[in-house]
């Protein structure tokens, strides 16, 4: 394994234009681009995946300054990741049932005319009775982007696996991973949904005391943490 100052040397000569070097970090990082290429597993095949996070790395490899004050790895995670969902963003969009999309749409279109009107942001009772629905039905529109799983799920190519086996342990390398892209995530959100994912997810509170304390309602709040978990999912990559 090499040391940082290592890295830094061959990532100098790799910008420089020195191929042997190039190939060595990429050799020497394998690993890693392995550990965030199997977050994606089944969405691709695995080779166009590993082809997807080197051009990542590639990318990293010729963009990392020494004046950023990280080391090489914490700036690579990012670029790596960021290769693949833009690929998956741009070509693997999941699909969703046209109803559900079309009550979903409908519900959007109500909700910001009563806003402009001034009205309160209608409940999830009064959006089932405008919409001649069932609340249920009205939940899983808002919801169609966010997918809730069981832990007993197969997971990858019927190789037996399942979804609970990919839950990493304490201090595992995948939980430093998990770790460092969770925080970029967060970081990266403004104020307000960082301020929901905080109270819904690090503080335990339910939906209706968040939307008691930010003063919206309890259908605003599950649309913006749906919307955030969804941009989660396409960051991290689970």
């Amino acid at each position: 394994m090499l040391s940082h100052e290592d890295t830094v040397e061959l990532i100098k000569l790799a910008q420089s234009g020195d191929d042997g070097a190039k190939e060595k970090l990429i050799a020497e990082n394998i690993p890693l681009i392995k550990s965030i290429v199997k977050r994606f597993k089944g969405r691709l095949e695995y080779d166009d995946l590993m082809q997807l996070g080197a051009m990542g790395f590639v990318k990293a490899m010729s963009n990392f300054d020494v004046n950023y004050g990280v080391r090489f790895s914490t700036y690579a995670v990012p670029m790596i990741s960021g290769e693949i969902k833009r690929f998956l963003r741009d070509d693997g969009a999941v699909k969703v049932s046209r109803w559900a999309k079309t009550l979903a749409a409908k519900i959007t279109q109500f909700i910001e005319e009563r806003q402009m009107n001034g009205q309160e942001e209608p409940t999830v009772e009064e959006l089932a009775t405008h919409f001649e629905v069932e609340q249920q039905d009205i939940v899983f529109a808002l919801d169609t982007t966010h997918y809730l799983l069981s832990l007993s799920d197969p997971i990858g190519d019927g190789d037996g696996a399942l979804l609970g086996d990919k839950i990493v342990g304490d201090g595992s390398p995948d939980e430093k991973l998990d770790q460092m892209l969770l925080k970029e995530c967060i970081a990266s959100l403004p104020d307000r949904e960082k301020k929901i994912i905080i109270l819904r997810y690090f503080r335990d509170k339910t939906q209706s005391e968040v939307a008691r304390e930010l003063g919206v309602s309890q259908v605003q709040v599950s649309r913006i943490e749906n919307k955030i978990l969804k941009k989660f999912k396409n960051d991290i990559g689970e």
